[in-house]
């Protein structure tokens, strides 16, 4: 079992930046990739970004030149560190990790982008 638990959500305006993070642990060895996902009101959850143990990193691109994704792996934890936000940012952010095929979710935490 992975256990994920995120942090760094909030409220900031339009234009503003936040940083969140993901905490592993568990049986963490193994994990092949993390990364995030968001669900805002009445949508489907998407994919955000995603980062593989070997570094390779993926972005939607809504959030391309915006976001980035990376990882501490002494610490095994990742983060989403997010510029420029946009109104249409607001969601949930959810964490997730796979290992060995298993898919493991964080309890997600809120963002919100006033405009």
């Amino acid at each position: 079992q992975v256990q994920l638990v995120e942090s760094g959500g909030g409220l900031v305006q339009a234009g503003g930046s936040l940083r969140l993070s993901c905490a592993a642990s568990g049986s963490i060895f193994s994990i092949n990739a993390m990364g995030w996902y968001r669900q805002a009101p009445g949508k489907q959850r998407e994919p955000v970004a995603a980062i593989t143990s070997g570094g390779s990193t993926d972005y939607a691109d809504s959030v391309k030149g915006r976001f980035t994704i990376s990882r501490d792996n002494a610490k095994n934890t990742v983060y989403l560190q997010m510029n420029t936000l946009k109104p249409e940012d607001t969601a949930v952010y959810y964490c997730y990790a796979v290992r060995r095929a298993n898919n493991y979710w964080g309890q997600g935490t809120q963002v919100t982008v006033s405009s």
